[in-house]
């Protein structure tokens, strides 16, 4: 394997490195978004998912490979084959077992960071670590492997009046996080926790415990260099599998950008108070973080305060975010890859450009029994005639079989996108498209982004103040 990089062309137009050829890790609905996009721009000739899923494979221009994911050196070898310019990790897995070091070492320039950097999620402690010492706010909490020291802490916060929500530290597919009644449910989830065997760093379970935050949830997502951040539109997830945030946490329901409350300034607020001080954090490790950093915040009403770092895209919100993005992603994420993000964009704004007077909102048709024990092999209708409406359909937890019908894999099946010049015109759409899909036992909520009215929009603004007074005027940490 060759350590030297390989070189792509360059757009004679622009001046801008443009991948010919890309390689797209993972096979959900996140993916098949990526691939759409990346497909479709120009001077990208070709498009390998890898493993993809059978829609992914239907997309013009992308042809899948069967590969374990999360095998470094399987994935490598796989680039190598193909030739790829670029390769971008989609989910959270296979950076954490460390396929991005393997790519990189074979000479292949990658979007996504190393297993060093991704520990920002796939350890909350780390993350917790990483924001202490980059004096980024977040709530107040430890991390513990002691089931005496983690409920002693709980209870403590109970007592002074403060929720309390307990996370297991290592990966667990947005459904690790416990948002607890008080002091005994605390308890009853810390046990649970600490008992159970998940992905974690050490060689014991660890939990965090926190205070539970009073506000509005959302996300802005920057692409990195290891020095430089461009945010995408701000985005808000619907986690909870119910309507009006009741039952379980899920992967995500639902998603939906822009979101009203967060215009340019508060969006370069953030990027300057919580993605450019953990990418200096970051870097002061040895561990320049490369790839989509995503700030999970809380906007209360003293500002922003952060919930968790994740080292990837997020799903479904990148399924909302690439419809809205003006320019082409393929030689911004290989610039940022090569760490020369202001070779392809404008690295004195906060913002990579986006369509105007544009929004989008996505609803997540999951399976029956989603998220408890999701049930496989129910026919799915619909879809060319939800399509036909003008929207997006990705695809994640499906199956062509082989007479020709689409059937459920079990989990979040579909992710149907609207498109509007404003938020609630784009759920509109989203609504009429996802309304003529149907399988057995479906699951689906029926408000999301029903929250983004106007009157909201106004109250929250000032809810989601920067911290510190000022915007910064760079983007380079």
């Amino acid at each position: 394997m060759s350590g030297a990089v390989r070189q792509p062309t360059i757009g004679a137009a622009q001046g801008i490195r443009t991948p010919r050829r890309v390689l797209v890790i993972g096979g959900g609905a996140r993916e098949h978004a990526l691939a759409w996009r990346l497909a479709g721009e120009p001077g990208v000739e070709a498009v390998i998912a890898a493993p993809g899923n059978d829609a992914i494979g239907h997309l013009p221009g992308v042809v899948c490979r069967p590969v374990r994911p999360g095998d470094g050196p399987e994935v490598a070898a796989l680039a190598e084959r193909e030739g790829v310019d670029l390769a971008v990790i989609g989910p959270e897995a296979p950076l954490a077992a460390g396929v991005a070091d393997a790519l990189r070492a074979a000479g292949i320039a990658t979007f996504g960071p190393s297993a060093a950097a991704a520990r920002i999620e796939s350890s909350k402690a780390f993350c917790r670590e990483v924001a202490a010492s980059a004096g980024i706010r977040m709530a107040r909490g430890a991390a513990f492997t002691e089931r005496a020291e983690a409920r002693a802490f709980a209870r403590e916060l109970a007592r002074e009046g403060r929720g309390v929500v307990v996370k297991a530290d290592g990966l667990m597919a947005g459904k690790g996080v416990v948002v607890c009644g008080g002091a005994a449910d605390a308890v009853a989830a810390i046990d649970a926790l600490l008992g159970a065997r998940v992905e974690h760093d050490g060689d014991a379970p660890v939990v965090v415990v926190e205070e539970r935050l009073v506000g509005r949830e959302a996300s802005v997502i920057a692409v990195c260099d290891g020095t430089a951040a461009l945010a995408l539109p701000a985005a808000r997830d619907h986690k909870r599998i119910g309507d009006g945030d009741t039952g379980p946490n899920t992967g995500g329901m639902g998603a939906y950008a822009p979101v009203p409350e967060m215009g340019r300034d508060v969006i370069a607020a953030i990027v300057r108070d919580f993605h450019l001080p953990a990418l200096r954090d970051l870097a002061r490790r040895g561990t320049p973080f490369v790839g989509a950093l995503y700030a999970g915040l809380m906007l209360t009403a003293d500002g922003p305060v952060l919930l968790e770092f994740n080292a990837r895209f997020g799903d479904p919100e990148v399924q909302v975010l690439l419809p809205l993005l003006a320019a082409p992603v393929a030689p911004v994420f290989l610039a940022a890859a090569l760490g020369r993000l202001g070779d392809a964009a404008d690295t004195s704004t906060t913002s990579l450009r986006t369509v105007d007077e544009a929004a989008a909102v996505g609803i997540v048709l999951a399976s029956d029994g989603y998220p408890e024990a999701p049930v496989a092999g129910d026919e799915i209708l619909g879809l060319d005639a939800a399509t036909a409406t003008g929207a997006l359909v990705f695809h994640a937890g499906t199956a062509l079989a082989p007479d020709g019908t689409w059937r459920t894999r079990g989990g979040r099946a579909l992710t149907v996108v609207g498109l509007g010049p404003e938020v609630a015109t784009a759920r509109d759409a989203a609504e009429r498209a996802a309304a003529r899909i149907s399988f057995r036992g479906m699951r689906r909520r029926h408000d999301i982004a029903l929250d983004a009215s106007s009157a909201v929009a106004s109250d929250a603004a000032a809810r989601a103040a920067p911290v510190a007074p000022g915007i910064g005027g760079g983007t380079r940490a």
